[in-house]
């Protein structure tokens, strides 16, 4: 028995993304930069996914820039922005409960000399878009906030958090890690009003190394490498800036695109269908006592987080996998770490010690969280009386 509920770490490629992944290595394999063509064959191959990408984000295929992942996509959003945008502003907003990557972005900026505010949730572990536009000041030059937390599901107030900010200084450049919410929730960086984006294949039935950064037109940004011009982004004036050297990886990016596209036209089923899962579990979890739910009642569908009384999150993982049964301790880039999310969101120490997060996606089933129920209430008889 396998049940996969760890989803928000990565998913299982669709098989038309693994089809349109082969068929791209046996057939063109050239180098999209090449210009005889089979070249010309690799670069519409990839121009195919990154107009697929785009209908999904509604912008336009050049706003695009493949990268290696999520990671890669916030460190050249932030860094290359503040080093654009930074050199008399020295301000840089960001939030306290950002993923490892926008945190670490955010690490290196502070250690060069940039002020970095970062904005904890309130009393009631929520955080608010006014707290989030009074953090910023004339000599802001960046915002950075995600878009839903991957490690308890919140859902932050990005659109009108930015709408606040630009209303009253529009020279700041704006940020949003959508990792966790692209083809979950509607995510539209104009609607956002992001000035940059971030969205990562494995999180949406695509495959690892592949991710992309939207960013809007006129927008510039310093690139973290440099070397040939295989990326670029376009300018006002029909300019093109060279932004993330390298040769593309035609098989990834051909999986990325059929992958979303496949995805894009039922999000509303999809969010529905695992909505009941969600709420299926609350319901299976609350009769087994023990459990106490650290996810907002408001948040993403697809993560739920929750803690076992008396048990340690690794503890419970490991019992779990033995019965085929597949969860997280939180986030993926934390390998069993408490991160310090869970207590920035209110969760007192022990249960963040505690903490389960389970994650949905299009391939659960409802059984699948009565043998997860069943398995949280064998353990609970087991291990408690172990201590």
């Amino acid at each position: 028995m396998t049940i996969y509920l760890d989803s928000a770490a990565t998913t299982r490629p669709g098989e038309a993304c693994i089809a349109a992944m082969t068929d791209a290595m046996r057939t063109v394999y050239g180098n999209p930069s090449s210009l005889h063509s089979m070249g010309l064959d690799a670069q519409l191959c990839m121009e195919k996914a990154r107009k697929q990408i785009a209908a999904a984000l509604h912008c336009e295929p050049s706003a695009l820039t493949f990268t290696s992942g999520a990671t890669e996509s916030n460190h050249l959003a932030i860094r290359g922005a503040a080093a654009a945008y930074g050199k008399r502003r020295r301000r840089v907003v960001t939030t306290s409960v950002e993923h490892a990557s926008v945190r670490g972005a955010f690490d290196m900026l502070e250690a060069e000399g940039y002020e970095v505010i970062r904005v904890s949730p309130d009393a009631d572990g929520i955080l608010r878009a006014a707290d989030i536009a009074a953090a910023v000041d004339e000599n802001t030059c960046l915002v950075s906030m995600m878009l839903v937390n991957n490690e308890t599901g919140a859902v932050l107030p990005v659109q009108e958090a930015f709408t606040q900010i630009k209303r009253q200084f529009s020279h700041v450049i704006t940020h949003c890690d959508a990792v966790q919410g692209f083809l979950k929730l509607p995510v539209d960086p104009a609607k956002l009003g992001a000035d940059l984006l971030t969205i990562s294949g494995h999180k949406v039935h695509a495959c690892k190394g592949i991710g992309a950064l939207y960013h809007k037109k006129g927008i510039r940004l310093t690139p973290l490498l440099k070397g040939g011009e295989q990326e670029t982004m376009q300018l006002s004036g029909g300019a093109s800036l060279p932004l993330r050297p390298g040769t593309e990886s035609v098989p990834l990016i051909a999986g990325f695109g059929t992958a979303v596209s496949e995805l894009c036209g039922d999000l509303a089923q999809r969010s529905e269908y695992v909505s009941g899962l969600r709420s299926e579990c609350i319901r299976q979890l609350s009769e087994i006592g023990g459990i106490t739910v650290n996810s907002p009642e408001d948040g993403s569908p697809y993560i739920l987080s929750f803690a076992v009384k008396g048990l340690r999150s690794e503890t419970v993982l490991h019992f779990l996998s033995d019965q085929g049964i597949y969860v997280s301790s939180g986030s993926a880039c934390s390998k069993g770490k408490l991160s310090g999310v869970l207590q920035e969101f209110g969760i007192r120490q022990g249960l963040a010690d505690s903490t389960i997060r389970v994650s949905f996606c299009r391939d659960n089933r409802p059984e699948d969280i009565t043998a997860l129920c069943s398995a949280l209430q064998a353990a609970q008889a087991r291990l408690v009386h172990k201590r």
